[in-house]
């Protein structure tokens, strides 16, 4: 007859030593979001040359921004208003897109896909489509 198995758990003489956190002051977190403000500058590349995770600098940038960080913030100062005029448009000139987009938007559409590109992802629209709903989405998009 075999022996049942024998489990034996021995603790170790100390806890392995926590790594101890590194406490930025607030003028190495300015210095460091400062850096990640320049141009061509990528935030994650800053963050790595200063070994800080790339989210705790986007975090330490919102401080900055907020004026949280000590001092006026650079981007804040850099920020100017721009002139702007408004003119006529020419009586040739073709109807916005909100109208010409409604103007062709009558008869019922049939099965089919339609896909819009937008800033934020992809809308895409696939069967038969119902003329008003279609029209009120492109309105709210084209607004």
């Amino acid at each position: 007859m075999s022996s049942p198995a024998r489990i034996t758990i021995e603790p170790t003489a100390e806890a392995p030593a926590q790594p101890k956190r590194r406490r930025y002051s607030i003028a190495e977190k300015r210095r460091i979001v400062e850096e990640s403000f320049e141009p061509k500058t990528s935030v994650a590349r800053v963050a790595r040359a200063h070994g800080v995770n790339a989210n705790q600098v986007f975090s330490w940038r919102r401080l900055y921004q907020r004026g949280r960080l000590g001092g006026t913030s650079q981007a804040a100062q850099s920020a100017e208003l721009l002139a702007v005029s408004i003119a006529e448009a020419p009586a040739d000139a073709p109807p916005p897109p909100s109208v010409a987009a409604s103007a062709r938007l009558t008869a019922p559409l049939t099965a089919g896909t339609i896909q819009l590109q937008l800033a934020r992802g992809r809308l895409r629209i696939e069967g038969s489509v119902d003329v008003e709903a279609l029209r009120l989405v492109l309105q709210c998009l084209l607004a």
